[in-house]
């Protein structure tokens, strides 16, 4: 496997390329945003690794260009940014996971392991369709009425998890759980602010609505109102 390791501290980039090599990894590194958007637009990788705070743009932004690129390679950012705020920015950027130093590398390879076994194992349905909207699963587009929808990532992931589960309700935890990993305090209403925004973007300007949420059990995608 080849791996982009983008870290700017030579200890931590040393400590994490050898590990990596002395697992059979094949690791290109950079140091900073603009050798790494190089090497992430040129090349291909089967993982990528960014470090938040790196000369030059954000390891966010960073992912953003790659993922406004069409490179759908699993993304994990490694930081000491620690906040579930910061967290929420990286996942919304377009990564697949988040890692806080400092970090034990055997758990940094378990779930590069894991990132691996998730691609693999997903069986990707080229088209996802309900009335008619249509999600292009492959180029990650989004079409309703024929016409083309943006989405944020985390939009879209939900998105794509409602399509794939047309009818099954999902609550907040399970939404939480399945997009980021980990779940809010009862305090958050992250989700509610993405589906809100969803659903402006899916239904505002259709007369059929199709994410509907069912009160005291969760939001789903259908036809059925």
């Amino acid at each position: 496997m080849r791996v982009l390791l983008v870290e700017d501290d030579l200890k931590i980039s040393t400590f994490v390329k050898i590990g990596l090599e002395s697992n059979d990894f094949i690791v290109d590194l950079a140091y900073n945003s603009q050798e790494a958007e190089k090497l992430a637009l040129s090349r291909k990788y089967d993982i990528m690794i960014l470090d938040i705070v790196i000369p030059g743009i954000s390891g966010f932004e960073l992912c953003k260009v790659i993922r406004n690129n069409n490179i759908l390679t699993p993304i994990i950012l490694l930081t000491s940014l620690d906040s579930i705020a910061d967290k929420l920015e990286g996942f919304d950027c377009g990564a697949d996971d988040y890692m806080i130093k400092p970090f034990i590398f055997q758990e940094l390879l378990a779930r590069i392991n894991a990132l691996n076994r998730r691609v693999k194992s997903t069986s990707v349905k080229p088209s996802l369709k309900i009335a008619d909207l249509e999600v292009d699963s492959i180029r990650k587009k989004v079409r309703r009425g024929g016409n083309e929808i943006v989405l944020t990532a985390i939009e879209y992931r939900i998105l794509e998890l409602l399509i794939e589960n047309k009818e099954k309700v999902f609550d907040r935890i399970s939404i939480a759980e399945k997009i980021w990993g980990f779940s809010f305090n009862s305090g958050t209403n992250v989700i509610d602010v993405h589906l809100a925004s969803l659903r402006k973007k899916i239904d505002k300007d259709f007369d059929i609505k199709l994410i509907h949420t069912r009160r005291g059990l969760g939001f789903v995608i259908s036809e059925n109102g």
